[in-house]
């Protein structure tokens, strides 16, 4: 989703203004629905606006004059909370829609348990949810954004024209991005290249994420911000940009499909105080399998831009917006 307004979008400023203007906006339309808990999709869209919003005061924090009542981190610490309640949700929905119709009579009553269980930590994140909302800290927060945009206050940058100073603004997270070493997670040195170990079979697969997972979800977290700065200027790049934008979700989906077992995977074990493979073991092989599938789609995305010609292909995509003049580049929210 481009950053898109009514008015046109030339300079550094005129663009984080955009930026923050649409995905507060975007916050606030859904906290109502939020505190009164009737659609899950209210929720996630609030954290998702949440999100983008801290990604957007980052991704322009050298234009900013921001107030300090509205930090990345106080943002951050909104978005924390609501993210509680959201992964319980996810969790939620995996087990109830994905999992459970497919398990045998036994295992659904021991899942049966652990979902009365995570309902009950979803009573308390709500509570949590609803306690911030009403926080005098959040009402700041809002407060010092309103006014910000009555009037917004930039650094002498914020006139430079925005097609200029694009490489500059996201060569950096993209650069963070492919020096991550997740990327090296499952590979060999081979005649002084890096070879992806595509032969891996599932059990040596569950060894390495047991022993360095955590690493994939780091880069996971990377790739949203890439991916969220990015979506703020998809209307000065070409389809090529598009495309790399899509690389970036599908890395985030395949390694959220990991974390996400990893999790439930977790929770399942602490709750049955046992072997999980012991007291649930369709669904310890069913989660072993998404796992692995998931594993592969990585490995796909990791050959990919492990390639120094792709990864040079997206550099000279930044470095060259395909609008000619941004000043014409007209946007309609």
């Amino acid at each position: 989703m481009n950053v898109k307004t009514s008015e046109k979008v030339t300079t550094l400023g005129d663009a984080a203004s955009a930026a923050i203007e649409k995905y507060f906006r975007k916050i606030i339309a859904h906290e109502a629905e939020v505190i009164k808990d009737k659609d899950a999709e209210e929720l996630h869209q609030m954290r998702v606006g949440l999100r983008r919003l801290r990604s957007a005061v980052t991704g322009f924090a050298l234009v900013l004059d921001w107030p300090k009542e509205a930090s990345e981190s106080k943002i951050g610490k909104v978005g924390r909370i609501l993210g509680t309640l959201r992964d319980l949700d996810v969790m939620l929905e995996s087990l109830q829609k994905r999992y459970y119709p497919n398990l045998p009579a036994r295992e659904q009553e021991v899942l049966d348990e652990a979902l009365s269980n995570l309902l009950k930590q979803r009573r308390r994140a709500l509570k949590k949810v609803r306690a911030v909302l009403a926080q005098k800290n959040y009402r700041s927060l809002k407060k010092s954004i309103e006014n910000w945009l009555e009037k917004p206050q930039f650094q002498a940058i914020e006139h430079l024209p925005i097609a200029e100073v694009l490489p500059d603004l996201l060569l950096p997270q993209v650069s963070e991005f492919f020096l991550h070493p997740a990327w090296l997670l499952g590979t060999e040195y081979e005649d002084g290249k890096v070879k992806v170990c595509d032969d891996l079979n599932a059990e040596a697969v569950e060894k390495k994420l047991a022993a360095e997972g955590t690493i994939l979800h780091d880069l996971r977290k990377q790739a949203k911000r890439v991916r969220y700065l990015m979506n703020l200027f998809g209307d000065f790049y070409g389809s090529s940009y598009e495309g790399y934008v899509e690389d970036v979700k599908a890395v985030q989906e395949c390694l959220g499909d990991i974390q996400d077992c990893e999790v439930l995977g977790e929770f399942l074990t602490d709750f049955v105080e046992s072997d999980l493979e012991k007291d649930l073991p369709k669904l310890a092989d069913t989660l072993a399998e998404t796992r692995y599938a998931a594993w592969g789609k990585w490995q796909v995305l990791q050959n990919k831009y492990l390639s120094s010609e792709n990864r040079q292909g997206w550099r000279l995509a930044l470095i060259h917006p395909a609008v000619e003049d941004a000043a014409n580049v007209e946007a309609s929210q």
